[in-house]
């Protein structure tokens, strides 16, 4: 992509990226969305800790790509999803960085969801599946 025009003109403005370290998973109404152990964690000045989830550990088959988009100016381009599980709809729930600046190149084509904003949406600690 490119470098972020908001890092260039703020570089005091924080917005790091760490490895979840255990396995986190997405719930909506008791139904699971996503669940992995390959989780990305981004704090991000002025915004609530958000957890990115690769799109092969996502039920792509509960989301559907919206229209809407936003840009922001640290990480790119945001395509958003609506989500249908736990027997509701919830709209614009989620959205992916297809094509994030260099500095984040990390998140690209990982997802996060809006948990702070919908309350239907819990993101928790998932056990580790038991070896047999």
């Amino acid at each position: 992509m490119s470098k972020s025009p908001g890092h260039q003109k703020h570089p005091e403005h924080k917005v790091e990226e760490e490895r979840v370290g255990e396995r986190m998973r997405v719930e909506i109404g008791g139904e699971v969305v996503a669940e992995s152990s390959d989780v990305i964690l981004v704090k991000e000045d002025g915004n609530p800790p958000r957890y990115y989830f690769p799109r092969e550990d996502v039920r792509m088959d509960q989301l559907e790509l919206s229209a809407t988009t936003s840009r922001c100016p640290y990480k790119g381009m945001a395509h958003y999803f609506s989500i249908r599980a736990g027997g509701q709809r919830l709209t614009d729930a989620a959205w992916s960085y297809e094509e994030p600046y260099d500095e984040h190149s990390a998140l690209a084509g990982r997802l996060a969801f809006y948990d702070d904003k919908m309350p239907q949406i819990r993101i928790v600690t998932a056990a580790r599946p038991q070896q047999g």
